[in-house]
């Protein structure tokens, strides 16, 4: 059944029955994103720079729904290894200096081979 109220962003993956992002009403939810670069290529390195290009990809996917990261307000971080939170919440912070979102982060592994992935939820009006 198809909403005309919901609306879809980003590059949907053929092979992945979601997508990126989805609109509905004045909230944008954004699928769990990965260290990938602009071209949709895996980025590996430290915690730090998985941190930043998976950051850097939510701000992409946010920027198509017409929203950037100040209209985040929940964010849910996958961790897989608990000993990188401090590593990578410096680098969080660098993103988000005043901390006016709620989040949540924890331990899992992902189904692909990455040290973090991370999914948000926006709210800028329309």
């Amino acid at each position: 059944m198809n909403n005309p109220a919901i609306q879809v962003y980003g590059k949907k993956n053929p092979n992945l029955p979601f997508h990126p992002a989805v609109r509905a009403g004045d909230f944008v939810f954004v699928s769990g994103q990965v260290p990938k670069d602009e071209n949709g290529n895996m980025v590996t390195g430290t915690i730090e720079h998985e941190t930043r290009t998976v950051l850097e990809a939510l701000r992409r996917v946010l920027n198509e729904a017409g929203c950037d990261l100040s209209d985040i307000v929940k964010v849910t971080t996958y961790l897989e290894d608990p000993r990188d939170f401090g590593r990578y919440n410096g680098v969080f912070k660098e993103f988000f200096p005043e901390g006016r979102l709620a989040r949540t982060t924890v331990e899992a592994r992902a189904a692909i081979s990455t040290k973090i992935e991370i999914d948000c939820i926006a709210y800028r009006p329309l």
